[in-house]
């Protein structure tokens, strides 16, 4: 007998919820089995897309949704009931699904027929992905609240996808993406039992509805073993800590993107094949299959793919699935020795690691550790490719070959218009003028007194929504009564000697020190709401053990807080990194702002930055601009050095 396949879905959304809601049905139309939506950051943040903040963000990452109305438009002509759904939502996921919900019923839908999920993993948010806003505590608090409503009212819908792909984007190694994974589902499993709103008749059925959603990476046949490490402990854990008996309650379901990380600005074409690769890590192994595949694109390198580039994804699942007799097999690994022992080594390291985390509290109490080593293990990564001992193509090694075709014409990918900010900003006030504004006052204020008191949240956004709040004024209410946060930064004082070949470029720190009189003192920060943080970390760590005072202070920053720290601190050099997308107003804002300041200090840049708009940021007065193929970190810092000896000649 033939399997069913997994479901086909591509994560996406720009522009705005029309552009994303016609992207949506073409691609259904074109065999994809599932939506996976992707949000702007202010949508992923609690910001309306008028906030300051907000500012080069609105559509770029992903489809903005300020309110239930962009809701509508985003599914119009999509049944929602016979919909399978993902949202990449974590902060404001209880926002989001109250306005999908609520989106659903005015379609008519049964809402207990809805299927999919929200990612609503607020750990990995403060480990790597950097979209978090509330503290720990209210945040879990909020998970819970979700768990605890979906399970009695779309008893079909995940509350949670624990989300291991963002850490391994962050440099995990495979026993750290299994054990702070698994630690993070404790830490919620554990907080929906404290919070009582289960009873322990119902719980088996919170465990199971309890997905994951992956990373696959280039060395596929440990990624493989990894998953049937995976489903191991997983069923462990739900057996032995929470009681669960019925084996379909302890399965271990997850979704997947494969590796972005190790995708190439350089040879972009190659990319093609590591997706591939990488996607029999999750599709080979019948006992470890994925649920749902989404795939990223080839040039996602290089910036945003086009719906043709999705295409070319998606038909690479589709081929799997249905032209080869993959599905037709019983595990092609069950008794293999060689996997076997993999996996059991893969499990036991897990297990140390979260003896370790047990041990320090569970995975919120270990929120800053987990982060310094997932900081610690990019940093050794890189330091792999640098020296060599990683062979990556077309990168370190082969380098020679044939400019690519598919990259002529318009770059090949996809440019978001910047006048959809204003425009989207324009819906916004037209839905403000037009909703009864009485009608909002009463819903917010319910919706402040349900977090203050302690009841489910769900209830009240659902109302909030129905009403005509926005997402910011969603998000402003909880700040409130949750207060915000500013998680760890993995980024510590004590210079390592773990990279190579730095004796040449402290020795030319020290040097110009001395001419200086004081440390040479290079301010790192990511204006904006980018909340992919890695790049500035290594940049960071990489300053810190050349000998240079670096200062930085994590993700969020205004451009003028930046330039504000550079002045209280007399800084020699900045350093920005955006990965966004917005690269070109928030760096446009911070030179212009320099300009009326009178600062000279030298700017340079870090991030997915196309060929035409780096020639811009330079014509703007940035000293230098690095994308993903300057690997070489050493040689960054090289610059950064050469550029304050050249202004300290200058002002000599």
């Amino acid at each position: 007998m033939t399997d069913r396949p997994w479901l086909f879905r591509t994560y996406s959304g720009h522009s705005t919820a029309k552009a994303s809601n016609e992207l949506y049905r073409s691609n259904l139309a074109k065999g994809q089995t599932g939506l996976s939506v992707a949000f702007d950051l202010p949508t992923q943040t609690g910001y309306d897309s008028d906030h300051v903040l907000a500012r080069g963000e609105v559509g770029k990452v992903g489809v903005p949704i300020s309110h239930l109305g962009d809701m509508r438009t985003l599914f119009d002509q999509i049944k929602l009931e016979d919909m399978n759904t993902s949202m990449t939502i974590n902060a404001t996921a209880a926002w989001l699904l109250a306005m999908y919900v609520a989106a659903a019923e005015e379609q008519g839908a049964d809402i207990t027929k809805l299927q999919g999920t929200v990612q609503n993993d607020i750990i990995k948010e403060y480990l790597s992905r950097g979209t978090y806003v509330f503290p720990p505590e209210p945040s879990l608090r909020l998970i819970g609240d979700i768990a605890a409503w979906t399970y009695k009212n779309t008893p079909k819908w995940n509350p949670m996808n624990v989300c291991s792909y963002h850490l391994q984007e962050a440099g995990a190694t495979p026993e750290q993406e299994l054990a702070f994974a698994l630690a993070t589902a404790i830490a919620v499993l554990d907080t929906v039992k404290v919070q009582g709103a289960v009873s322990d008749e119902d719980f088996p059925r919170v465990v199971g509805r309890i997905s994951f959603f992956v990373n696959a990476g280039i060395r596929f046949v440990t990624e493989m073993c990894k998953m049937r490490a995976f489903c191991d402990l997983w069923d462990e854990i739900c057996l032995e800590r929470y009681g669960v008996t019925e084996e379909k309650m302890r399965r271990f379901r997850y979704g997947v993107q494969v590796n972005s990380l190790g995708l190439t600005e350089q040879q972009p074409e190659n990319n093609v094949y590591r997706i591939l690769m990488e996607m029999l890590a999750v599709t080979l192994s019948k006992k470890a299959r994925a649920r749902a595949v989404q795939l990223p694109a080839w040039n996602e390198a290089l910036g945003l793919p086009r719906p043709w580039d999705q295409q070319w994804s998606l038909r690479m699942q589709q081929i799997l699935a249905y032209e080869t007799d993959l599905l037709e097999f019983d595990d092609l690994f069950d008794g293999n020795p060689a996997v076997d022992k993999k996996v059991e080594a893969l499990k036991a390291g897990a297990r140390e690691e979260l003896k370790t985390i047990d041990s320090m509290g569970g995975a919120v109490a270990c929120i800053e550790y987990m982060k310094s080593q997932l900081v610690n293990s990019n940093s050794a990564r890189l330091g792999r490719i640098e020296t060599g001992e990683t062979t990556v193509v077309g990168v370190n090694k082969f380098q020679n070959g044939e400019d690519s075709p598919l990259t002529g014409g318009d770059g090949g990918i996809m440019v978001v218009d910047p006048a959809v900010e204003q425009e989207q900003i324009d819906r916004l006030n037209e839905w403000r003028d037009a909703r009864d504004n009485d009608a909002v006052t009463a819903a917010l204020a319910g919706l402040r007194a349900a977090a203050r008191e302690g009841r489910n949240i769900m209830p009240a956004s659902i109302e909030c929504a129905k009403a005509g709040v926005t997402t910011g004024e969603w998000g402003f209410a909880m700040r409130a009564e949750f207060g915000e946060y500013r998680a760890p930064t993995g980024v510590g004082k004590a210079i390592s000697n773990a990279a190579q070949g730095l004796d040449d470029i402290r020795e030319a720190v020290d040097a110009v020190s001395a001419k200086l009189g004081r440390r040479m003192k290079f301010i790192v920060g990511k204006p904006g709401l980018d909340g992919h943080s890695n790049g500035a970390e290594q940049i960071a760590v990489r300053a810190r053990d050349s000998g240079i005072d670096v200062t930085y202070e994590g993700i969020r920053m205004t451009p003028e807080e930046i330039l504000k720290r550079a002045v209280e601190e007399d800084a020699h050099v900045i350093g920005l990194s955006i990965l966004s997308g917005s690269h070109v107003p928030l760096i446009e804002e911070v030179m212009d702002r320099m300009t009326k300041q009178n600062l000279s200090i030298p700017v340079v840049v870090g991030g997915i930055i196309p060929d035409a708009d780096a020639d811009l940021l330079l014509a703007k007065g940035v000293a230098k601009v690095y994308t993903p193929k300057d690997f070489d970190l050493n040689k960054i810092m090289f610059d950064i050095v050469g550029l304050v000896g050249a202004e300290d000649q200058a002002a000599a």
